[in-house]
């Protein structure tokens, strides 16, 4: 992997900061490296409620339909409350980035600093040698774990799709149009979902042939508006007739709780986008306001979306509430729709670590071989992602992995030490020295405790979870047999 930063004029032609919010699709704005974006004119600053909205879009996706499942693994009262506190605790460390950057903008006299260049900053202004003298691995940290993070996305997509697809198709036919009645929804057993996966790769392989992110940019209206759609819907059933919750456990098992962890911070981890929305507001100053409106918003939704989501299915809830939906046609359609907006949102998250790694072999080969080098590279990136995926098929894990090993550094565990070294030269009162300590260690121990839980489920499973890969028969809660 190239570990040399790309300039900022490499990123002119697939800024994603490019595309109006309109077009800009749900996750691919926040999980784009800080690095691809430049400054902009005036003529194409954002509003405050144009940043606003990509703030929303940016930390909407397939986090947010895991959630249910995270709450069931902490319990229907400590999930939504540990929801509150690293929702708080992210926010807070998305702050910290601002207010470092915007340090370090005032005292470099530079017009805008990415998080890369932040983290390289700030160890540059540390009391110790060690770290002044190795503070270029700030960046590579922070490239390292935005490709991580990009590539584990990938990986979850490619399970969402397949799980989806493979319910819609075996239940196709027992789907009705009565949404309401009771009744078992009988699998007809097809193919593993693993093989859906495989199916799905050469479409996806021939999605990210598409090198220019501004042609991506095409089908982002039709991402947008097939996820609003779905979850719009998946509100729509969740809140009706919920069961009576005195059966759920307040609290769950201490051993499910690493898994809350590692998902709750995948949904939560958006903290690469604050500092490109901030760098294209007409009024920057105005930045921190919306900043905690917008995540306040979103901390809402994952609250209640998870909680709702548990209460109304109960033990059944799945690695996707998508797949908890019942047997008709419109909420078939709902798995659809989402499935789609997924698809074309693969090529963005996929372009971020292609643009740094596609580079690093293109620039070795003569010249008439460049095409055919890239064209290889990005599909064995995108055959990685999907053998990843086929060995952990289960998307709970496959998100609270990518959560604990990626997200919690980036969201929690960078930010507070990045304040550390930042203002040591200016002095930290003790309290503020405790508080960055405390969210550090936080995201350290679900880190290690997360990554270690999720790895061990998937060695060697506990209780089996409840699957669509199974061609038994099954049925949803709120209206289902169970």
């Amino acid at each position: 992997m190239s570990t040399q930063r790309l300039r900022n004029e490499d990123y002119q032609d697939y800024s994603s900061t490019d595309v109006s919010p309109e077009e800009s699709p749900s996750e691919s704005l926040g999980n784009l490296p800080p690095g691809a974006y430049q400054r902009l004119g005036e003529s194409n600053s954002t509003t405050w409620f144009q940043t606003l909205i990509h703030l929303l879009k940016g930390n909407i996706g397939t986090g947010l339909l895991g959630l249910p499942l995270a709450v069931k693994n902490a319990g229907i009262l400590l999930g939504p409350l540990s929801l509150l506190v690293i929702g708080i605790a992210a926010v807070h460390c998305m702050g910290l980035l601002v207010k470092c950057a915007r340090h370090f903008c005032c005292r470099l006299n530079k017009p805008f600093v990415d998080y890369g260049d932040t983290v390289m900053y700030g160890l540059e202004s540390s009391p110790s040698a060690w770290l002044r003298n190795h503070a270029h691995w700030g960046r590579r940290v922070v490239d390292f774990f935005l490709i991580v993070t990009q590539l584990g996305f990938c990986c979850v997509y490619f399970v969402f799709l397949a799980d989806n697809f493979k319910q819609v198709i075996e239940a196709a036919n027992g789907t009705t149009n009565n949404c309401h009645n009771n009744e078992t929804a009988i699998l007809m057993p097809t193919m593993d979902s693993r093989l859906y996966m495989l199916a799905f790769l050469p479409f996806l392989v021939l999605l990210v042939f598409i090198r220019n992110l501004r042609a991506l940019s095409v089908f982002s209206l039709l991402a947008n508006m097939s996820m609003l759609v779905s979850l719009v819907l998946i509100y729509q059933f969740i809140v009706q007739g919920i069961p009576n919750p005195s059966r759920l456990p307040l609290v769950a098992s201490w051993k499910t709780y690493p898994l809350f962890f590692g998902t709750a911070i995948f949904a939560f981890e958006g903290i690469g986008m604050v500092l490109p929305l901030e760098n294209k507001m007409k009024d920057p100053q105005k930045f921190s306001f919306i900043l905690y409106l917008g995540m306040a918003i979103v901390t809402i939704l994952y609250i209640s979306l998870g909680s709702l989501g548990y209460l109304q299915f109960g033990a059944s809830i799945q690695g996707s509430i998508t797949l908890n939906l019942p047997n008709c046609w419109l909420y078939q359609s709902v798995k659809l729709l989402y499935s789609i907006g997924i698809f074309f949102t693969y090529g963005l998250q996929f372009y971020v670590p292609a643009e740094i790694i596609v580079p690093f072999f293109v620039s070795r080969v003569p010249e008439p071989c460049k095409l055919l080098v890239d064209l290889a590279v990005r599909t064995a990136m995108v055959c990685l992602t999907c053998v990843l995926a086929v060995l952990i098929p289960r998307l709970d894990l496959v998100i609270s992995l990518v959560g604990s090993v990626s997200s919690s550094a980036l969201a929690l565990i960078i930010p507070p030490l990045l304040e550390v070294t930042t203002y040591s030269s200016e002095g930290l009162s003790p309290l503020t020295l405790a508080k960055d300590a405390l969210i550090s260690i936080l995201g350290f121990v679900g880190f290690v405790v997360g990554t270690y839980e999720a790895l061990s489920e998937l060695i060697q499973p506990g209780a089996a979870p409840i699957s669509t890969n199974s061609s038994s028969a099954f049925a949803y809660r709120a209206g289902y047999i169970l």
